[in-house]
């Protein structure tokens, strides 16, 4: 098939109106490129404000993830220290501290026993996550299932870490159980003072 041919001058003046028109079209095309990419606000004098920030004040710094309380260095150990005693105090005692027993022995330095700490430290966050309103309506009974329970048996049970302490509310105790310590690797053990190897 042979192609059109139009005869005269109106052909050249149709391919400039074609040929302008292809270029429109890829200008349009370039445009909507431009229009559907997302914005580059970083140069505009705006930029630098989020709403309902005031001009001139710095930007408000995000509040720290939750960290335990045995990953802390001395002075952040101490100041949740401090929370976390008003929360055991305030709250968790007077509500399941139950009665102080030989079956449910207690201390009244129990922050001195560093295991307590993480054990009530980490129930304290178990906490404050179960009873936030987006963990829903069952998350106090969560809490209650999986961590009160298990934490308050683990810690004041008979043999667990406040064992050597106060057994009867009449007679206040406090003493920290020795830790294993390290294992001696072999040739460094002492010989026992009757100079019987240990």
């Amino acid at each position: 098939m042979e192609p059109l041919r139009f005869p005269g001058r109106g052909v050249e003046g149709l391919e400039a109106s074609v040929r302008r028109l292809m270029a429109e079209s890829e200008q349009q095309a370039r445009l909507l490129d431009s229009l559907s990419a997302a914005p580059d606000d970083s140069a505009l004098p705006y930029a630098r404000f989020t709403p309902g920030m005031t001009p001139g004040l710095p930007l408000p710094v995000a509040a720290p993830e939750p960290r335990f309380i045995l990953t802390l260095d001395a002075v952040a150990f101490e100041a949740e220290l401090d929370a976390l005693s008003d929360w055991v105090h305030d709250f968790l005692l007077p509500t399941y501290g139950a009665e102080v027993s030989t079956a449910m022995p207690w201390c009244r330095q129990w922050a001195e026993h560093l295991d307590v700490v993480g054990w009530l430290h980490a129930l304290w966050m178990a906490y404050q996550q179960h009873t936030d309103p987006e963990a829903g309506l069952s998350g106090p009974a969560v809490w209650h299932r999986d961590f009160l329970t298990h934490t308050m048996a683990a810690i004041r049970a008979p043999g667990g870490p406040l064992s050597a302490c106060m057994t009867s509310l009449d007679r206040p105790s406090h003493r920290i159980l020795p830790s294993p310590g390290p294992v001696p690797t072999p040739g460094d053990e002492q010989p026992a003072e009757n100079g019987v190897a240990a």
